[in-house]
């Protein structure tokens, strides 16, 4: 069995970028993306991490990205940040190709959270006072503004004043939460922020998330390998599986009733990573991305 045989044209979406309720905040077409990476020899290789993926996320909606380790998912929300460009479609944000927008703004309007929070050193204040040092607030309204943002992560005010990196794991993700909320961004993408931690603080962090989109309506794109994670909080998710969206649908549905092969071995934990995953690159914790 092969990969490609695993996506026939019964198995692709088609190309479709059509939510619901027929309107997207974000719109991605054929969006492709190839590495390039020097050689010891002075070369350099290319490989193909995605290629021609096509999906759509609605106004205040809570859009999971599925798939095994490799299959491009990082690289996904890195092209939807401006982290990366795309080597081929487009990405739109309420129907403006973000390839002419300004990157301050893409990064105001559109947050990330990383598996690892990445904070830097000094006070959980420093970290979240410098979101909104970017995003132009006068520094006397900084403090009342970041310990909101603490407050809305499910921190207490006493934080403010706390060492970042003297935090649990589970207090840094969430100060990386706040930090990303200060922006007040339109979109936060969020990738696998559980995958660090033990099983009751990465409960509270979905419940975080469940949380903040129905309290601020902020429109969420969630990627994550977990299937109980998806149903938990996903409206509709894409899988993504070797750099290729195989599927979308909405859930429980897409997971009780897959229409593709390859969905239906994801879910039942017989994907073989080696015979399936193509020639797309591996996802680090943050893809060397950083926090940034």
């Amino acid at each position: 069995m092969t990969f490609r045989l695993l996506l026939g044209s019964e198995a692709r979406m088609g190309g479709s970028t059509a939510t619901p309720n027929g309107e997207a905040k974000l719109a991605v077409e054929g969006l492709s993306f190839t590495r390039s990476r020097a050689t010891a020899d002075g070369g350099r290789s290319e490989r193909e991490v995605l290629r021609d993926v096509s999906f759509s996320v609605g106004e205040s909606e809570v859009f999971g990205v599925i798939g095994p380790s490799g299959a491009g998912k990082t690289t996904l929300l890195r092209l939807l940040n401006g982290l990366d460009t795309p080597s081929g479609g487009s990405i739109a944000l309420d129907g403006q190709d973000v390839a002419g927008m300004e990157m301050t703004d893409l990064r105001r309007r559109v947050g990330m959270v990383f598996q690892t929070p990445a904070l830097f050193r000094g006070t959980v204040g420093t970290n979240v006072g410098y979101a909104l040092e970017l995003d132009g607030v006068p520094r006397e309204e900084r403090e009342g503004r970041g310990i909101a943002c603490l407050e809305r992560a499910g921190l207490p005010p006493s934080f403010w004043a706390r060492d970042a990196l003297e935090l649990s794991q589970g207090e840094q993700q969430r100060v990386a939460f706040a930090r990303a909320l200060a922006a007040e961004p339109e979109v936060l993408l969020l990738d696998e922020p559980t995958s660090a931690l033990d099983p009751a603080a990465a409960s509270r962090i979905v419940a975080l998330v469940g949380g903040l989109n129905k309290e601020v309506g902020v429109t969420i794109v969630f990627v994550t390998h977990l299937l109980d994670q998806a149903r938990q909080i996903c409206d509709r998710a894409l899988v993504l599986i070797g750099g290729e969206g195989v599927e979308e649908g909405t859930i429980p549905g897409l997971f009780d009733c897959p229409a593709c092969e390859a969905t239906r071995l994801f879910i039942e934990g017989r994907l073989d990573p080696h015979g399936l995953v193509g020639n797309a690159a591996p996802d680090g914790p943050d893809a060397g991305g950083g926090d940034r």
